[in-house]
């Protein structure tokens, strides 16, 4: 892939009108909507660039992207407290008009192609780049909302029928994104030297969406989400992603990257075999803030101690059964900082490269590398994986600590994903075997210093989710894999119906962090001598399962709204 192609993102495009606002459905720029248009090429591809803005990666400038931002969940605390997305009903919604502004450009793409004069296979092509995005749009906006009005064309008339139109039944839609997304994968090129839609994205995304949709319609409850667990769909949907994910794994095309690190704080993406597709950045051209907030004074969203306790010891075994050290005080060293190096040294290597091994907090800022501002952290625990001290030596203050100047790739699919995506599928249809562990966890436990995982592991007094000891550490290894990366924890909680353990009334630890106990004159509220990052509680409240369909559509189709809002 050229990395100019994903340069364009703040390119000029032809703008797209809008006849009807009142859908929240309208895209943002003009264009002449004639078969004209989709028969030139360089126009459709132009067309088709916008929609990489969908990825956010790293973000871009000063917005925050996909990592380390994505604070809601029992893996960091926000300094500034993070509650639920939505505690009333809004009127509006950004997460609701946002989706459908996408889904209908992707539409005129659709409905335009099909006029197009463009050869069959270069139609096909471009076709398959709409159903892919469309597919994604879908994605999201049926895991915050449920159902959700399934639109296929582009809607010209807002006194149509449809502006009104019931809400579609989310297992429907659902079924119509994995027809866009086979659709994309038979279509799309497996890699293509100046476009990064591609069949082996397509495929990536095809095992993340067919996992949450498994997992979900088995968890489900009629009284929480409103449908009744479907053993039969939940089965169909986890086989298609084991399907996916093994067409990318026996591929030969991507191998793991021998430091757990290199997929976060790369310069240079497109040299890494781990990878499938990413986001980069380039340097005084387009940048990111993800690595400011995790070097900069701006106090950061640590780690928390439920986080850190999820990881194994070196021996394999939990917190509970560990026969190796298990004190986790800071201490401190000759240099008058506080140090957890001796902890890190008994644990999970992952953890090492995710936190810094001197905590730092209220009144005891450090700064990493020595050379940009000094850090504190809500919990102790300061987020360092995203960090690359290489980057902007020549002036670390504007490139490490300056807003929307870093410049490090981001990843959006990589073969870590789909290992834990093939062998949790696998363990939810009964059908994983050692082999299937050992071609998919195993390498990400030996990359992280850890023993095999077998298909009978013991028991850890910790699990609280119901689930057997193999699914357990499968679940455990995906935390502690992909622990602060784009939003996964949060979704995945929701996927196994686990959404309550962000109560921190009824879960303290995910509001704690480093154990301070032996900090003299310390500036942080402890308990039992763990940092308390938050004097604020977040409640448990089933409703959170969805956002609140926004007062404005809810009207439009006849006040229908998700349970308990």
């Amino acid at each position: 892939m050229k990395k100019s192609i994903l340069y364009m993102l703040g390119a000029s495009l032809l703008v797209l009108a809008s006849c009807d606002d009142m859908l929240d459905k309208s895209p943002r720029s003009e264009f002449s909507n004639d078969p004209s248009f989709w028969s030139n090429e360089n126009q459709v591809l132009t067309y088709s660039n916008k929609m990489y803005e969908d990825y956010a990666g790293y973000g871009y400038g000063g917005n925050g992207g996909w990592f380390y931002f994505k604070s809601l969940s029992d893996d960091q605390a926000n300094p500034n407290f993070d509650n639920w997305t939505f505690t009333s009903v809004p009127n509006t919604s950004s997460y609701w008009s946002s989706g459908f502004t996408e889904i209908r450009r992707c539409n005129y793409m659709i409905n335009g192609l099909a006029s197009s004069s463009m050869a069959a296979s270069t139609r096909n092509n471009y076709m398959a780049i709409a159903r892919l995005n469309r597919a994604w749009q879908y994605f999201q906006l049926v895991r915050e909302y449920g159902d959700v009005q399934w639109q296929s064309q582009v809607i010209l008339d807002p006194n149509a029928a449809e502006v009104k139109g019931p809400r579609t039944d989310r297992d429907v839609v659902m079924d119509s994104v994995l027809a866009d997304l086979d659709y994309a994968i038979a279509n799309l090129a497996t890699t293509s030297a100046d476009n990064a839609w591609s069949k082996d994205m397509a495929l990536a995304m095809k095992s993340d969406v067919c996992l949450f949709e498994g997992t979900y319609c088995k968890y489900r409850t009629q009284a929480e989400n409103g449908k009744a667990p479907d053993e039969t769909r939940a089965q169909r949907y986890l086989k298609e992603c084991v399907d996916a994910s093994e067409q990318l794994i026996n591929s030969g095309r991507y191998t793991l990257s021998a430091n757990y690190g290199d997929v976060y704080n790369s310069l240079d993406l497109s040299q890494n075999s781990e990878v499938i597709f990413w986001r980069n950045y380039a340097k005084d051209v387009q940048g990111h803030s993800t690595v400011d907030y995790t070097t900069g004074s701006t106090t950061q969203r640590g780690i928390t101690k439920d986080a850190v306790d999820a990881f194994l010891f070196r021996d394999g075994k939990p917190l509970a059964t560990t026969t190796l050290n298990t004190d986790d005080k800071a201490v401190k060293n000759d240099d008058g900082n506080y140090s957890i190096s001796k902890m890190l040294a008994n644990r999970d290597k992952r953890l090492s490269v995710i936190v810094d091994s001197i905590v730092c907090f209220k009144g005891h800022g450090w700064s990493r590398g020595g050379k940009t501002a000094e850090m504190t952290s809500s919990t102790g625990y300061t987020i360092a994986k995203y960090d690359n001290l290489n980057m902007g030596t020549e002036n670390p203050t504007l490139y490490r600590n300056g807003i929307g100047s870093g410049y490090t790739d981001a990843p959006i699919y990589w073969l870590a994903v789909i290992y834990l995506n093939d062998a949790e599928a696998k363990a939810e249809l009964g059908t994983i075997t050692q082999t299937d562990l050992d071609a998919t966890i195993n390498k990400l436990e030996a990359r992280a210093g850890l023993p095999d995982l077998t298909t009978a592991p013991a028991a850890d007094p910790a699990n609280n989710q119901g689930v057997s000891n193999l699914l357990w550490e499968i679940r455990r290894c995906r935390r502690c894999e992909l622990m602060t990366d784009n939003w996964y924890r949060y979704w995945d909680l929701v996927r196994w119906h686990q959404l309550d353990k962000l109560d921190s009334s009824k879960y303290p630890n995910i509001n704690l962090g480093a154990n301070l106990s032996k900090v003299t004159d310390c500036e942080v509220d402890l308990n039992g001598g763990y940092a308390v990052a938050s004097a604020a509680t977040r409640t448990w409240n089933a409703r959170n399962y969805f956002f609140p369909v926004p007062q404005s559509q809810s009207t439009l189709s006849g006040n229908t709204q998700n349970p308990g809002w």
